[in-house]
């Protein structure tokens, strides 16, 4: 069965998407992007790349000055590096976001690509609350930890790496304190934002769900 076209968007709409390491956000951020016509940021990868700069450079992930440097001087083609998906560019990018000076670099660089006359779809921990306070859709995506460590075990068995469930359910949990702690934009759900938990949703679930949201803030 064919899916329905999309009815134009409102000028300006921004769909930011929040929610803690495998929850399924960057897939269905990237899938609700193309249905909609608008374009997509993983912000995520923003801080890998800021990461894997300080790892090429030789350079320690806790010299927050060359953090803050390297954030600075970021470019748009960093970001199609393939290393900044390994297992390990995740751990180094939940280090380098709790730097203040890293974040209020990225800032910028995020909101100039929010800033496009049709809108975006951008994805990350702090979208709804720090980035794009007044997007007209905020959604947090999230789900048990063992579920995401469950997904991120077979997306990285898919790439062979070789990993075990017991170290992936480990780095989630570290990563989502990490996350949540840290002084500057942590992860929360936005007070505007709808939750939901993908733990019992497929792909095709969640994105109905989260259309359905979309589409009633369309017609508000």
């Amino acid at each position: 069965m064919s899916m329905p076209l999309p009815m134009p968007l409102p000028t300006t709409m921004v769909i930011a998407i929040d929610g803690p390491a495998a929850s399924g956000k960057g897939t269905l951020a990237k899938r609700l992007a193309q249905h909609y016509g608008l374009p997509h940021l993983d912000t995520g990868l923003l801080y890998r790349a800021v990461a894997l700069t300080l790892i090429d450079a030789g350079a320690s992930l806790d010299d927050e000055d060359a953090a803050a440097r390297a954030a600075a001087r970021l470019i748009a083609d960093r970001l199609a590096d393939p290393r900044l998906r390994e297992r390990a560019m995740g751990e180094a990018a939940s280090r380098i976001s709790a730097v203040p000076a890293v974040r209020t670099a990225l800032l910028a660089w995020q909101q100039r690509f929010a800033g496009t006359a049709a809108g975006a779809v951008l994805d990350g921990r702090d979208i709804g609350t720090v980035v794009c306070p007044d997007a007209r859709v905020k959604l947090y995506i999230t789900a048990t930890a063992q579920e995401r460590a469950r997904r991120r075990h077979r997306e990285l068995g898919a790439r062979g790496e070789d990993t075990t469930l017991a170290d992936i359910l480990a780095d989630i949990e570290a990563r989502d304190a990490r996350d949540a702690s840290r002084a500057t934009a942590p992860l929360k759900a936005a007070a505007d934002a709808v939750v939901l938990d993908t733990t019992d949703l497929d792909p095709d679930e969640a994105f109905s769900a989260a259309r359905a949201v979309i589409d009633r803030a369309r017609t508000q």
